[in-house]
């Protein structure tokens, strides 16, 4: 229909397109209907409503393109003058138009005439002649804007679109907004087909209403029996189901229901398929159930346009049986269609069974291939059973290049060659032979076959589908094209016909993918073939994952066929001009592009330009998908370089993308980037030379920097870059080895035990890809524990580097981070335990675990005291407990893991020093249940032990497993322990039970449990003989604070208020200041805690509001801007009862949450905020006061 150049798929959605689209839409709708105007139907669902708008324009903006300085206007007043003085016959009229070249003056008068039913024989016979329309002229285009004579070819008026007679050719990109001379037919044919569509709408109506009323004859007969939904009737009741939800709010279930039913429009009711009016809702249905409805079908089809004196007296017969001749001619042509059809199916049966003839033929006369005797077998690939002769065999074999079978390695480049799959046609294809064999550029690399195909397994592409197999194979020749068109046309003609929702349109793209692919190969002019690829990148304005997998698959077919070269000129701008597009989608669509064709690429331009490109993206989108498909493109440019000097700019990538704030590309960068880079540098020989010490020394700058403040973030970041570099690192020590010679994989070799390595976090990072395969790595792994235990490191260089210097590094930096750092702590303890794991259980035993116990001279003459032995108290001990004694799970792993804890528990408890690394060491053992009963047998070695300091140690100990452990092991080791301890003499132990107890209050459910800890705790306040402990106050009072909130409300109500009262009493007549002091402090931070919980009107009346007003006669004497807080708390209370009394009893009581007055609060905010939680700090304030 278009000129040449008009491109209707090009579906580019740039702002300019959008804007011409938007105004075009609008000029659509603003279109006057000019003449004479019918009487209008309310019903918008009536056959006029449906109807088309007038087609004949009388307007002075549309002219006649082939009489110069006439206007149709002009003529429409001509002939209504004659009209009005003589009346002429519209014989006439039609004559002159056709004489006079008027076109398009006379279809529009045709068209009239026919809805008028009053057909003219002269302009039906002139219309349906092809030949009056396809005159070729040589006209330039300069003469076609100065109005041709009667020789001229028609042009299109582009001043006025109608609905029916919009062409959107002429919106395309290319800028050509001509048409020719079939556009006039084709709309007269597109208003026939739509007066074809109507009348088979209203025949459906007809057959629906009189299958209803026969149906409910049948139903009134027999009612317990009902015929299945019909599917007119399905859409109608889902229109109206939607319907009803929308209009009662129920938006999710209308979603949820508009989602099950995707083939249906709900915002039209013509989209059902009746031609009558939409019902009533289901409302109004429901409340008429008992009387009839009134009829939908009193409306009256009205001409448009027409005088009621020039309607013949045979008009309604004439129209029935226009209307009958029409359904009739459609019906013939849909049974001419099937038969077509029919014997189309019938011709492929016959073709499918003469190949598979065919093949067995060839099978029977094709010979083995001969084998020489010193020659080696040749691949699976070619012993295999031949396959069917698709397309004759003139299909190049473009497969994806992670295919298992045949990956492109060194020893197999991704050369691409000319298959034939009968490997027997005595036919040589002149064509294919002639156009050579296309190389790549081989990089200098020694990738294991298994880690590149696992690779470029994160290449998404899609080749398992029809489409994707006509995607990955591209046609070579005329007749392969045939084929092609062939197999694609019969899926694209349905969609196009039905492409009016946008997944249709995509999905029509979709089928378009192979022909335009095939197009841009063979195509000879460059500037075409450049244009195709631009409507391949632009072809669907957002693609989704499956057609990015095949817009993919196809660049890597097309890529393969074709060569670097043109890859480079064709392929690559088309990526570099979407690289800022507005939509993720598309610069997704570049990023996964670039990782694609690097293996098709010429090496300068795959370490240059896309590299630069990747770079780009990586650092300035905002896309956190984007950013993540490019980390595993540059993976995938790290497999192929091989240039040394991009090592620098790979390791500032690597650095970059792990500081990236999204956890998808963090994640990417430790699955894909860093092994593949880590591939490359131990080609290189720098992982163990430059990359792991660069890592290590921006470790122990960061230490250095840090020492008033770490970065966590940035030590995170490094270490995790290290734990990801461990196995290639193990490969590297044992394909290093002085045993590699010998390894023999003839032969039955054992498997290697599922939990011999940690799990890999991706297929790249699995030891038995990156040497080849698992039956290399066991053969080697056999090989390297024997070296170990029975031969030594001599003349291992690359064993010997990891145990002289890496790993005496690795401790040095565990010695100088916090300890009270559990993030770090729990970072070096996974790095440590992957380490051993990976390196195995004869290295850590021999190798790692002597230079630890090295460091911590853990031995009998250190019990006593620690005599400098300072490293005890750093994360060197909870890093060798968790990280190194964790790793193996036999019984001697754990018998030493009990004593090393048992031996550090009692020498830091006998030289009185800090016990922050035992405390590390329990948290991160505590927080993995399989320890609980190792650790409960450590602690009762302390219980038992005969020292106080030791019991004391262990009494704490106790506070840190509590959390997450099951309630019988509470109920069965860890109560009767506490019991023991506080049954002894020394207070210091009975004080050390303390938080456990109330951890244990604050964790268990029991109520045996709960009252027997409720007991010890009452007889710690109510004994005699504990109340001068000011230090058993102050542990209880800080234990109270603490668990109070999250206790079980009876025990904070029944224990713990009163006895804060209590306390807050007795600290009124304390003599000594100092510990009147500390007392205050503990109960201010205790009351501030509980003050959030619900208090009942009793308890704040007999208890909580006391003990406040106690607290503020301390701080009255020692802190008076203290006292205004408290005094700003009781008020809040007191005003809390009062509302209560009232009736207002609900809430629960904040007492620092909200003061009476805007003065008091800002006071109170602004008091609150100069002070902290911390004990010691308010105990300064205090001591200033004094």
């Amino acid at each position: 229909m278009a000129a040449g150049n008009v491109n209707p798929f090009n579906l580019s959605d740039s702002e300019d397109e959008a804007d011409q689209r938007a105004e075009d839409g609008a000029h659509i709708e603003k279109s006057p209907s000019v003449g004479t105007q019918g009487p209008s139907s309310n019903n918008p669902f009536s056959p006029q409503a449906d109807a088309e708008p007038p087609a004949l324009l009388v307007s002075s903006t549309r002219t006649s393109p082939s009489v110069e300085g006439i206007s149709v206007s002009v003529a429409a007043a001509a002939m209504t003058v004659a009209l009005a003085e003589t009346r002429v016959s519209v014989d006439v009229i039609a004559a002159q138009l056709i004489r006079d070249h008027y076109i398009l003056t006379a279809l529009e008068f045709h068209t009239e005439l026919l809805e008028s039913g009053r057909e003219l024989p002269r302009l039906r016979d002139y219309f349906s002649n092809p030949g009056n329309f396809e005159r070729q002229t040589g006209t330039p285009p300069a003469c076609k804007d100065q109005g041709l004579g009667p020789g001229g070819p028609l042009n299109r008026a582009g001043s006025i679109s109608t609905l029916d007679s919009l062409d959107f050719a002429r919106y395309s990109d290319d800028g050509n907004r001509e048409s020719d001379e079939r556009v006039a037919v084709l709309e007269f044919e597109l208003r026939k087909a739509k007066e074809t569509i109507q009348a088979l709408r209203t025949n459906l109506t007809q057959a629906a209403e009189s299958d209803t009323q026969e149906r409910n004859k049948n139903y009134s007969s027999h009612p317990e029996t009902q015929e299945p939904i019909r599917p007119l009737e399905k859409r109608a009741l889902n229109f109206l189901v939607n319907e009803y939800l929308l209009k009662n709010e129920y938006k999710l279930s209308a979603i949820t229901f508009s989602d099950e039913n995707d083939d249906q429009d709900f915002e039209l009711w013509d989209d059902v398929g009746l031609n009558i009016p939409k019902p009533p809702d289901l409302l109004q249905i429901y409340r008429n159930c008992g009387s009839a409805l009134p009829s939908p079908r009193n409306t009256v089809d009205v001409a448009v346009g027409v005088e009621s004196g020039e309607l013949t007296g045979n008009y309604i017969t004439q129209k029935s049986d226009l209307l009958q001749q029409q359904q009739t001619e459609v019906v013939e042509e849909l049974e001419y269609q099937i038969s077509l059809l029919n014997e189309e199916k019938q011709s492929l049966a016959d073709y499918i069974k003469k190949l598979q003839s065919e093949i067995q033929s060839l099978r029977r006369t094709v010979p083995p291939p001969p084998h020489d005797q010193g020659s080696q077998p040749n691949p699976p690939s070619s012993s295999t059973t031949p396959q069917p002769p698709l397309d004759n065999g003139q299909y190049l074999d473009i497969r994806v290049a992670s295919e298992p079978d045949n990956p492109p390695t060194e020893s197999n480049p991704p050369t691409q060659t000319i298959s034939n799959p009968t490997h027997t046609s005595s036919q040589p294809h002149a064509k294919l032979k002639s156009r050579g064999t296309v190389v790549f550029d081989q990089p200098n690399r020694k990738l294991s076959p298994a880690f590149q195909q696992a690779l470029l397994s994160f290449c998404k592409m899609s080749a398992d589908s029809r489409l994707g197999a006509e995607v990955s194979r591209i046609a070579d020749n005329e007749e392969s094209v045939m084929l092609m068109l062939g197999r694609c046309l019969p899926h694209i003609v349905p969609n196009v016909l039905l492409a009016k929702r946008e997944r249709m349109v995509a999905h029509l793209c979709q089928e378009l993918i192979p022909l335009i692919l095939c197009t841009a190969c063979l195509h000879p002019e460059p500037k075409e073939r450049d244009q195709l690829l631009h409507i391949l990148f632009n072809l669907i304005k957002r693609p989704d994952d499956e057609q990015r997998q095949m817009i993919l698959t196809g660049c890597v077919a097309f890529a393969r066929h074709v060569g670097p070269t043109r890859v480079e000129t064709e392929l690559l701008p088309q990526c570099w001009e979407q690289i800022n597009h507005k939509y993720p989608e598309r610069r997704l669509l570049v990023a996964e592009a670039c990782g694609a064709l690097a293996p098709y690429l010429p090496k300068e331009i795959r370490s240059s330009l896309v590299l630069s490109m990747l770079q780009q993206m990586l650092a300035e989108d905002k896309a956190d998908m984007v950013r993540e498909a490019v980390v595993k493109s540059l993976a995938i440019i790290m497999g192929y370089i091989d240039d040394p000097d991009k090592y620098s700019q790979g390791f500032e990538l690597m650095l970059l993308s792990l500081g990236d704030p999204s956890e998808r590309v963090v994640s990417a960068i430790h699955q894909v980037f860093i092994p593949a880079f880590a591939a490359w540098t131990t080609e290189l020989g720098n992982l163990q030379t430059t990359l792991i010490p660069s890592l290590l020394a921006r470790i122990e700058k960061l230490l250095k920097q840090g020492e008033h403040g770490l970065d966590e973030h940035k030590l995170h970041m490094f270490l995790s870059a290290l734990q990801s570099l461990i196995p290639p690192l193990f490969s590297v020590v044992i394909q290093n080895a002085p045993f590699t010679h010998r390894v023999n994989l003839q032969g039955d070799i054992p498997p290697i035990e599922v939990t011999r390595f940690p799990r890999p976090a991706s297929p790249l990072q699995d030891i038995a890809t990156i040497v080849g395969s698992r039956e290399t790595l066991s053969a080697l792994l056999i090989l390297y524990d024997y070296q170990l235990e029975h031969e030594g490191t001599t003349g291992w260089d690359s064993l010997l580097w990891v145990v002289n210097q890496l790993l005496p590094q690795l401790i040095d930096i565990v010695g100088r981070i916090n300890v009270a750092s559990t993030t770090c702590v729990h970072e070096f303890s996974r790095f440590f335990w992957r380490l051993c794991r990976t390196f195995g259980k004869i290295f850590t035993n021999t190798k790692v675990k002597p230079q630890f116990q090295e460091i911590l001279r853990l031995s009998e003459e250190n019990v006593d005291a620690l005599t400098g032995n300072g490293i005890l108290t750093k994360a060197t001990v909870p890093i060798y407990a968790t990280g190194v004694l964790t790793c193996y799970n036999q019984d001697e792993d754990r018998k030493l893991l009990v004593g090393f804890l048992e031996d550090v528990m009692t020498t830091l408890s006998l030289s009185h020093a800090p016990l922050d690394s035992l405390k590390a060491s329990f948290v991160e053992l505590g927080a993995n249940p399989v320890y609980h009963e190792l650790l409960l047998t450590v602690l009762w070695y302390g219980v038992v032990h005969t020292s106080a300091l030791v019991r004391c140690t262990a009494a704490r100990m106790f506070e840190l497993i509590l959390r997450g452990m099951s309630e019988a092991l509470i109920d069965r080791r860890v109560a009767p322990a506490l019991i023991t301890l506080c049954s002894g003499p020394e207070f210091s132990v009975r004080i050390s039970t303390i938080p456990a107890f109330g951890t244990i209050m604050e964790t268990v459910t029991q109520k045996e449990l709960l009252e027997r800890v409720k007991m010890q705790l009452a007889s710690f306040l109510e004994d005699p003989q504990y109340q001068d402990q000011h230090s058993l106050h102050m542990e209880i009072i800080r234990t109270f604070g603490r668990v109070g909130p999250n206790a079980e409300p009876r025990f904070r109500d029944e224990f713990v208020l009163p006895h804060l009262h209590k306390l807050a009493l007795g600290n009124n007549v304390q003599a000594t200041e100092s510990k009147r002091i500390d007392i205050a402090t503990q109960l201010f931070e205790a009351y501030s805690a509980l003050s959030c919980c619900f208090i009942s009107e009793e308890l704040m009346v007999n208890h909580f509001l006391p003990g406040l007003r106690c607290l503020r006669t301390d701080m009255e004497q020692l802190s008076p801007e203290h006292e205004v807080i408290l005094s700003s708390m009781i008020k809040e209370g007191e005003i809390k009862v009062e509302n209560r009394g009232i009736g207002q009893a609900e809430g629960s009581v904040s007492i620092a949450a909200s003061l009476v007055g805007e003065d008091a609060k800002t006071k109170f905010l602004s008091k609150m905020g100069q002070l902290t939680t911390s004990g010691a700090m308010l105990a300064n304030v205090f001591q200033r006061k004094k």
